[in-house]
């Protein structure tokens, strides 16, 4: 059996909270984020967005896609989210002119 650390394990479980969130655009602007952000994450920022997971993703959406101001608890965080969310959808820049 393979050990993982607790670090690993935490990790994990919230990439799976991030991809199944109950509504399919909240999985992949979160699924998203989390797969490229959360390993560079601190501590206070994993139990941050820890927390922003326990919201609904009616908020979640409102918050992220600008149609309502998260709290100020998560306003940087949902920032981050959603500067994410954008770069995914701009086209890759190919240098032509």
């Amino acid at each position: 059996m393979t050990e993982h650390s607790d670090a690993e394990i935490r990790l994990r479980r919230l990439r799976m909270r991030s991809w199944h969130r109950g509504t399919k655009e909240m999985d992949i602007v979160l699924g998203h984020y989390a797969d490229e952000r959360l390993a560079i994450m601190d501590d206070a920022d994993l139990a941050l967005y820890d927390a922003l997971l326990d919201e609904n993703d009616q908020d979640l959406y409102r918050w992220v896609s600008g149609q309502a101001a998260a709290p100020d608890r998560f306003a940087g965080l949902v920032g981050r989210i959603a500067d994410h969310a954008l770069a995914r959808l701009r086209p890759a820049e190919t240098g032509r002119t």
